[in-house]
Protein backbone atom coordinates (compact mmCIF):
# COMPACT_ATOMS: atom_id res chain seq x y z
CA UNK A 1 0.00 0.00 0.00
CA UNK A 2 1.44 3.37 -1.06
CA UNK A 3 1.54 6.44 1.15
CA UNK A 4 -1.33 8.10 -0.73
CA UNK A 5 -3.50 5.00 -0.42
CA UNK A 6 -2.65 4.77 3.28
CA UNK A 7 -3.60 8.42 3.72
CA UNK A 8 -6.97 7.88 2.03
CA UNK A 9 -7.78 4.95 4.29
CA UNK A 10 -7.35 6.96 7.50
CA UNK A 11 -10.29 7.57 9.82
CA UNK A 12 -9.55 11.31 10.02
CA UNK A 13 -9.88 11.69 6.24
CA UNK A 14 -13.22 9.90 6.28
CA UNK A 15 -14.38 12.09 9.13
CA UNK A 16 -13.52 15.27 7.20
CA UNK A 17 -15.24 14.01 4.03
CA UNK A 18 -18.39 13.09 5.95
CA UNK A 19 -18.38 16.39 7.86
CA UNK A 20 -18.10 18.45 4.67
CA UNK A 21 -20.82 16.44 2.91
CA UNK A 22 -23.31 16.57 5.77
CA UNK A 23 -22.85 20.24 6.72
CA UNK A 24 -22.72 21.52 3.14
CA UNK A 25 -25.76 19.39 2.31
CA UNK A 26 -27.78 20.89 5.15
CA UNK A 27 -26.76 24.41 4.10
CA UNK A 28 -27.83 23.66 0.52
CA UNK A 29 -31.12 22.17 1.72
CA UNK A 30 -31.74 25.43 3.59
CA UNK A 31 -30.96 27.46 0.47
CA UNK A 32 -33.38 25.26 -1.48
CA UNK A 33 -36.04 25.98 1.12
CA UNK A 34 -35.44 29.70 0.54
CA UNK A 35 -36.42 29.26 -3.12
CA UNK A 36 -40.02 28.37 -2.20
CA UNK A 37 -41.30 31.99 -2.43
CA UNK A 38 -39.82 32.21 -5.94
CA UNK A 39 -41.85 29.31 -7.37
CA UNK A 40 -45.17 31.18 -7.83
CA UNK A 41 -43.31 34.20 -9.24
CA UNK A 42 -40.89 32.54 -11.68
CA UNK A 43 -41.14 28.76 -11.67
CA UNK A 44 -38.49 28.22 -14.35
CA UNK A 45 -35.93 30.38 -12.55
CA UNK A 46 -36.59 28.48 -9.31
CA UNK A 47 -36.02 25.23 -11.18
CA UNK A 48 -32.72 26.44 -12.64
CA UNK A 49 -31.50 27.58 -9.22
CA UNK A 50 -32.41 24.23 -7.67
CA UNK A 51 -30.56 22.40 -10.45
CA UNK A 52 -27.38 24.23 -9.42
CA UNK A 53 -27.97 23.67 -5.72
CA UNK A 54 -28.72 19.98 -6.28
CA UNK A 55 -25.58 19.66 -8.37
CA UNK A 56 -23.55 21.03 -5.47
CA UNK A 57 -24.65 18.06 -3.32
CA UNK A 58 -24.65 15.24 -5.87
CA UNK A 59 -21.33 16.27 -7.41
CA UNK A 60 -19.57 15.69 -4.08
CA UNK A 61 -20.40 11.99 -4.33
CA UNK A 62 -19.29 11.95 -7.97
CA UNK A 63 -16.03 13.64 -6.90
CA UNK A 64 -15.56 10.86 -4.35
CA UNK A 65 -15.68 8.33 -7.18
CA UNK A 66 -13.81 10.29 -9.84
CA UNK A 67 -11.15 12.19 -7.91
CA UNK A 68 -10.76 10.55 -4.49
CA UNK A 69 -11.09 6.93 -5.63
CA UNK A 70 -9.79 7.61 -9.15
CA UNK A 71 -12.25 5.11 -10.60
CA UNK A 72 -12.06 4.94 -14.40
CA UNK A 73 -15.16 4.90 -16.60
CA UNK A 74 -15.09 3.51 -20.14
CA UNK A 75 -18.12 3.99 -22.35
CA UNK A 76 -19.08 1.56 -25.13
CA UNK A 77 -21.44 3.27 -27.53
CA UNK A 78 -22.30 4.09 -31.12
CA UNK A 79 -20.15 7.02 -32.38
CA UNK A 80 -23.21 8.47 -34.14
CA UNK A 81 -25.16 8.59 -30.88
CA UNK A 82 -22.34 9.99 -28.74
CA UNK A 83 -22.72 13.66 -29.88
CA UNK A 84 -26.40 13.60 -28.80
CA UNK A 85 -25.67 12.70 -25.17
CA UNK A 86 -26.43 15.67 -22.95
CA UNK A 87 -28.14 17.51 -25.80
CA UNK A 88 -31.57 15.85 -25.44
CA UNK A 89 -33.98 14.56 -22.82
CA UNK A 90 -33.78 10.79 -22.40
CA UNK A 91 -35.03 7.85 -20.34
CA UNK A 92 -32.02 5.88 -19.10
CA UNK A 93 -32.63 2.19 -18.31
CA UNK A 94 -29.94 0.88 -15.92
CA UNK A 95 -29.21 -2.56 -14.54
CA UNK A 96 -29.12 -2.83 -10.75
CA UNK A 97 -26.37 -5.26 -9.73
CA UNK A 98 -23.84 -3.22 -7.74
CA UNK A 99 -23.78 -1.14 -4.58
CA UNK A 100 -22.50 1.93 -6.44
CA UNK A 101 -24.36 1.56 -9.74
CA UNK A 102 -26.45 4.64 -8.89
CA UNK A 103 -23.23 6.60 -8.48
CA UNK A 104 -21.90 5.38 -11.82
CA UNK A 105 -25.17 6.56 -13.36
CA UNK A 106 -24.62 9.98 -11.78
CA UNK A 107 -21.07 10.03 -13.15
CA UNK A 108 -22.43 9.32 -16.62
CA UNK A 109 -24.82 12.26 -16.14
CA UNK A 110 -22.02 14.53 -14.90
CA UNK A 111 -19.72 13.89 -17.83
CA UNK A 112 -22.46 14.99 -20.22
CA UNK A 113 -23.57 18.00 -18.15
CA UNK A 114 -26.98 16.83 -16.90
CA UNK A 115 -26.23 15.79 -13.31
CA UNK A 116 -28.00 18.73 -11.66
CA UNK A 117 -31.20 18.26 -13.66
CA UNK A 118 -31.40 14.47 -13.84
CA UNK A 119 -34.39 12.63 -12.37
CA UNK A 120 -35.10 9.22 -10.88
CA UNK A 121 -38.10 7.17 -9.82
CA UNK A 122 -37.60 6.71 -6.07
CA UNK A 123 -39.57 5.29 -3.18
CA UNK A 124 -41.60 7.85 -1.25
CA UNK A 125 -39.75 7.33 2.04
CA UNK A 126 -36.60 8.87 0.59
CA UNK A 127 -38.32 12.27 0.26
CA UNK A 128 -38.07 12.65 4.05
CA UNK A 129 -34.35 11.86 4.30
CA UNK A 130 -32.12 14.94 4.83
CA UNK A 131 -29.53 15.90 2.21
CA UNK A 132 -30.29 13.64 -0.78
CA UNK A 133 -34.02 13.18 -0.14
CA UNK A 134 -34.69 16.86 0.51
CA UNK A 135 -32.57 17.80 -2.49
CA UNK A 136 -34.66 15.44 -4.61
CA UNK A 137 -37.89 17.00 -3.40
CA UNK A 138 -36.85 20.40 -4.77
CA UNK A 139 -35.60 18.81 -8.00
CA UNK A 140 -39.10 17.39 -8.59
CA UNK A 141 -37.97 13.80 -8.39
CA UNK A 142 -40.80 11.34 -9.03
CA UNK A 143 -41.65 9.44 -5.84
CA UNK A 144 -43.75 6.29 -5.62
CA UNK A 145 -45.18 4.11 -2.84
CA UNK A 146 -44.87 0.86 -4.83
CA UNK A 147 -48.66 0.55 -4.59
CA UNK A 148 -49.86 0.72 -8.16
CA UNK A 149 -53.39 1.95 -7.53
CA UNK A 150 -52.00 4.99 -5.69
CA UNK A 151 -48.93 5.44 -7.88
CA UNK A 152 -50.82 5.39 -11.18
CA UNK A 153 -52.21 8.89 -10.58
CA UNK A 154 -49.44 10.51 -8.52
CA UNK A 155 -46.55 9.27 -10.69
CA UNK A 156 -48.35 10.30 -13.89
CA UNK A 157 -48.93 13.80 -12.51
CA UNK A 158 -45.29 14.15 -11.41
CA UNK A 159 -44.12 13.08 -14.87
CA UNK A 160 -46.48 15.52 -16.57
CA UNK A 161 -44.92 18.30 -14.49
CA UNK A 162 -41.58 17.58 -16.16
CA UNK A 163 -42.81 18.21 -19.68
CA UNK A 164 -41.93 21.90 -19.54
CA UNK A 165 -38.67 21.48 -17.60
CA UNK A 166 -36.27 24.27 -18.65
CA UNK A 167 -33.08 22.18 -18.85
CA UNK A 168 -32.09 18.92 -20.53
CA UNK A 169 -32.51 15.99 -18.17
CA UNK A 170 -32.15 12.23 -18.06
CA UNK A 171 -34.75 10.16 -16.25
CA UNK A 172 -32.89 7.24 -14.66
CA UNK A 173 -34.85 4.00 -14.19
CA UNK A 174 -33.87 0.77 -12.45
CA UNK A 175 -36.69 -1.28 -14.01
CA UNK A 176 -35.84 -4.35 -11.92
CA UNK A 177 -37.19 -2.40 -8.94
CA UNK A 178 -34.57 -3.68 -6.51
CA UNK A 179 -30.91 -4.66 -6.48
CA UNK A 180 -29.93 -8.10 -7.82
CA UNK A 181 -29.29 -10.87 -5.29
CA UNK A 182 -29.28 -14.62 -5.81
CA UNK A 183 -32.37 -15.02 -3.64
CA UNK A 184 -34.32 -12.37 -5.53
CA UNK A 185 -33.12 -13.79 -8.86
CA UNK A 186 -34.39 -17.24 -7.98
CA UNK A 187 -37.82 -15.86 -7.07
CA UNK A 188 -37.91 -13.68 -10.17
CA UNK A 189 -37.14 -16.62 -12.44
CA UNK A 190 -39.95 -18.61 -10.82
CA UNK A 191 -42.24 -15.76 -11.84
CA UNK A 192 -40.78 -15.84 -15.37
CA UNK A 193 -41.49 -19.58 -15.62
CA UNK A 194 -45.06 -19.14 -14.39
CA UNK A 195 -45.68 -16.42 -17.00
CA UNK A 196 -43.97 -18.22 -19.86
CA UNK A 197 -41.22 -15.60 -20.17
CA UNK A 198 -37.60 -16.43 -21.11
CA UNK A 199 -35.38 -16.67 -18.05
CA UNK A 200 -32.62 -14.15 -17.42
CA UNK A 201 -29.18 -15.03 -16.09
CA UNK A 202 -27.84 -11.64 -14.99
CA UNK A 203 -31.01 -9.62 -14.33
CA UNK A 204 -34.30 -9.77 -12.50
CA UNK A 205 -37.49 -9.54 -14.53
CA UNK A 206 -38.23 -5.86 -15.23
CA UNK A 207 -41.30 -4.36 -13.59
CA UNK A 208 -42.97 -2.92 -16.60
CA UNK A 209 -45.62 -0.56 -15.24
CA UNK A 210 -43.16 2.10 -14.07
CA UNK A 211 -41.42 2.10 -17.43
CA UNK A 212 -44.67 2.18 -19.42
CA UNK A 213 -46.17 5.06 -17.47
CA UNK A 214 -42.90 6.99 -17.83
CA UNK A 215 -42.91 6.51 -21.60
CA UNK A 216 -46.59 7.43 -21.87
CA UNK A 217 -46.25 10.69 -19.94
CA UNK A 218 -42.89 11.84 -21.31
CA UNK A 219 -43.53 10.98 -24.94
CA UNK A 220 -43.00 14.17 -26.93
CA UNK A 221 -40.80 15.69 -24.22
CA UNK A 222 -38.19 12.89 -24.32
CA UNK A 223 -36.58 11.84 -27.59
CA UNK A 224 -34.78 8.58 -26.76
CA UNK A 225 -34.25 5.63 -24.44
CA UNK A 226 -30.65 4.98 -23.42
CA UNK A 227 -30.30 1.27 -22.69
CA UNK A 228 -27.35 1.19 -20.26
CA UNK A 229 -25.62 -1.93 -18.96
CA UNK A 230 -22.89 -1.60 -16.31
CA UNK A 231 -20.13 -3.99 -15.32
CA UNK A 232 -16.77 -3.85 -13.56
CA UNK A 233 -13.50 -5.34 -14.74
CA UNK A 234 -11.80 -8.30 -13.06
CA UNK A 235 -15.06 -9.39 -11.38
CA UNK A 236 -14.76 -6.48 -8.94
CA UNK A 237 -17.56 -5.91 -6.43
CA UNK A 238 -17.26 -2.18 -5.68
CA UNK A 239 -18.69 -0.66 -2.50
CA UNK A 240 -19.23 2.86 -1.25
CA UNK A 241 -16.95 2.09 1.69
CA UNK A 242 -14.29 1.00 -0.79
CA UNK A 243 -14.57 4.37 -2.55
CA UNK A 244 -14.24 6.14 0.80
CA UNK A 245 -11.04 4.18 1.42
CA UNK A 246 -9.73 5.40 -1.93
CA UNK A 247 -9.95 2.05 -3.72
CA UNK A 248 -9.84 2.39 -7.50
CA UNK A 249 -12.23 0.46 -9.75
CA UNK A 250 -12.75 0.36 -13.51
CA UNK A 251 -16.33 0.61 -14.73
CA UNK A 252 -17.44 -0.39 -18.23
CA UNK A 253 -20.77 1.00 -19.39
CA UNK A 254 -22.53 -0.06 -22.59
CA UNK A 255 -25.10 2.44 -23.89
CA UNK A 256 -27.47 2.07 -26.83
CA UNK A 257 -29.55 5.01 -27.99
CA UNK A 258 -33.04 3.90 -29.02
CA UNK A 259 -35.40 6.54 -30.49
CA UNK A 260 -38.51 6.79 -28.32
CA UNK A 261 -40.80 6.49 -31.34
CA UNK A 262 -39.65 2.86 -31.67
CA UNK A 263 -41.14 2.05 -28.24
CA UNK A 264 -44.80 0.95 -28.63
CA UNK A 265 -47.51 3.20 -27.20
CA UNK A 266 -49.84 0.37 -26.20
CA UNK A 267 -49.16 -0.70 -22.61
CA UNK A 268 -49.06 -4.45 -23.29
CA UNK A 269 -46.83 -4.01 -26.32
CA UNK A 270 -44.61 -1.61 -24.36
CA UNK A 271 -44.27 -4.22 -21.58
CA UNK A 272 -43.34 -6.90 -24.12
CA UNK A 273 -40.79 -4.51 -25.65
CA UNK A 274 -39.16 -3.98 -22.24
CA UNK A 275 -38.94 -7.74 -21.63
CA UNK A 276 -37.18 -8.14 -25.00
CA UNK A 277 -34.82 -5.33 -24.04
CA UNK A 278 -33.82 -7.15 -20.86
CA UNK A 279 -33.24 -10.36 -22.79
CA UNK A 280 -30.82 -8.38 -24.97
CA UNK A 281 -29.20 -6.85 -21.88
CA UNK A 282 -28.66 -10.37 -20.59
CA UNK A 283 -26.89 -11.29 -23.82
CA UNK A 284 -24.61 -8.25 -23.47
CA UNK A 285 -23.71 -9.30 -19.93
CA UNK A 286 -23.03 -12.83 -21.14
CA UNK A 287 -20.68 -11.47 -23.80
CA UNK A 288 -18.91 -9.35 -21.18
CA UNK A 289 -18.58 -12.36 -18.90
CA UNK A 290 -16.96 -14.38 -21.68
CA UNK A 291 -14.80 -11.73 -23.37
CA UNK A 292 -14.32 -8.98 -20.78
CA UNK A 293 -15.83 -6.33 -23.05
CA UNK A 294 -19.11 -5.11 -24.45
CA UNK A 295 -19.76 -4.86 -28.21
CA UNK A 296 -18.76 -1.79 -30.18
CA UNK A 297 -16.10 0.93 -29.98
CA UNK A 298 -15.06 2.60 -26.73
CA UNK A 299 -14.63 6.17 -25.58
CA UNK A 300 -13.65 7.63 -22.21
CA UNK A 301 -15.59 10.86 -21.63
CA UNK A 302 -13.20 13.24 -19.84
CA UNK A 303 -13.69 14.15 -16.21
CA UNK A 304 -14.92 17.70 -15.82
CA UNK A 305 -13.22 19.87 -13.16
CA UNK A 306 -16.45 21.20 -11.63
CA UNK A 307 -17.01 18.30 -9.24
CA UNK A 308 -13.51 18.71 -7.80
CA UNK A 309 -13.76 22.50 -7.60
CA UNK A 310 -17.13 22.31 -5.84
CA UNK A 311 -15.73 19.76 -3.39
CA UNK A 312 -12.65 21.90 -2.66
CA UNK A 313 -14.81 24.99 -2.22
CA UNK A 314 -16.97 23.40 0.48
CA UNK A 315 -13.94 21.80 2.14
CA UNK A 316 -12.17 25.17 2.47
CA UNK A 317 -15.29 27.03 3.59
CA UNK A 318 -16.23 24.48 6.25
CA UNK A 319 -12.83 23.37 7.53
CA UNK A 320 -11.63 26.87 8.38
CA UNK A 321 -14.14 27.50 11.21
CA UNK A 322 -13.85 23.87 12.35
CA UNK A 323 -10.07 24.07 12.73
CA UNK A 324 -10.43 27.38 14.58
CA UNK A 325 -12.96 25.82 16.96
CA UNK A 326 -10.74 22.82 17.62
CA UNK A 327 -7.73 25.02 18.32
CA UNK A 328 -9.79 27.05 20.76
CA UNK A 329 -11.08 23.92 22.47
CA UNK A 330 -7.60 22.49 22.90
CA UNK A 331 -6.16 25.77 24.19
CA UNK A 332 -8.96 26.90 26.48
CA UNK A 333 -11.47 24.10 26.80
CA UNK A 334 -11.81 21.76 29.72
CA UNK A 335 -11.07 18.06 29.40
CA UNK A 336 -14.80 17.39 29.56
CA UNK A 337 -15.44 19.70 26.57
CA UNK A 338 -12.65 18.12 24.56
CA UNK A 339 -13.86 14.58 25.31
CA UNK A 340 -17.42 15.57 24.43
CA UNK A 341 -16.25 16.99 21.09
CA UNK A 342 -14.29 13.83 20.31
CA UNK A 343 -17.30 11.69 21.25
CA UNK A 344 -19.53 13.80 18.99
CA UNK A 345 -17.13 13.35 16.05
CA UNK A 346 -16.96 9.61 16.62
CA UNK A 347 -20.76 9.40 16.83
CA UNK A 348 -21.06 11.36 13.59
CA UNK A 349 -18.61 9.03 11.88
CA UNK A 350 -20.44 5.94 13.14
CA UNK A 351 -23.71 7.41 11.89
CA UNK A 352 -22.29 8.03 8.41
CA UNK A 353 -20.74 4.57 8.35
CA UNK A 354 -24.18 3.18 9.21
CA UNK A 355 -25.73 5.06 6.27
CA UNK A 356 -23.00 3.71 4.00
CA UNK A 357 -23.75 0.24 5.30
CA UNK A 358 -27.32 0.56 4.10
CA UNK A 359 -26.04 0.60 0.51
CA UNK A 360 -24.59 -2.88 0.94
CA UNK A 361 -26.38 -5.51 -1.12
CA UNK A 362 -26.93 -7.78 1.87
CA UNK A 363 -28.76 -4.92 3.63
CA UNK A 364 -30.74 -3.84 0.60
CA UNK A 365 -34.48 -3.61 0.14
CA UNK A 366 -36.59 -6.73 0.77
CA UNK A 367 -38.61 -5.79 -2.30
CA UNK A 368 -38.67 -8.96 -4.39
CA UNK A 369 -37.90 -11.39 -1.55
CA UNK A 370 -40.19 -14.19 -0.47
CA UNK A 371 -41.55 -12.18 2.42
CA UNK A 372 -42.66 -9.45 0.05
CA UNK A 373 -45.49 -9.74 -2.49
CA UNK A 374 -44.17 -10.76 -5.90
CA UNK A 375 -45.55 -8.69 -8.77
CA UNK A 376 -43.48 -8.24 -11.85
CA UNK A 377 -45.93 -6.01 -13.69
Amino acid sequence: MGLLQLFKSQFLCHLVICYVFVVSGLIINLLQLCTLPLWPIDKQLARRINCRLGYSIASQLVALLEWWSGTECTLYTDPESYPLYGKENAIVVLNHNFEIDFLCGWTFCERFGVLGSSKVLAKKELAYVPLIGWMWYFLEIVFCKRKWEEDRRTVAQSLQNLRDYPENYWFLLHCEGTRFTEEKHQISMQVAESKGLPKLKYHLLPRTKGFCITVQNLRGAVTAVYDSTLNFRNNETPTLLGLLNGKKYHADLYVRRIPLESVPEDEEECAAWLHRLYQEKDQFQEQYSQTGRFPGPTVSPPRRPWTLLNWLFWTCVLLYPLVGLLVQLVSTGSSTTILSTVALCVAASVGVRWMIGQTEIKKGSSYGNKNAPVNNN
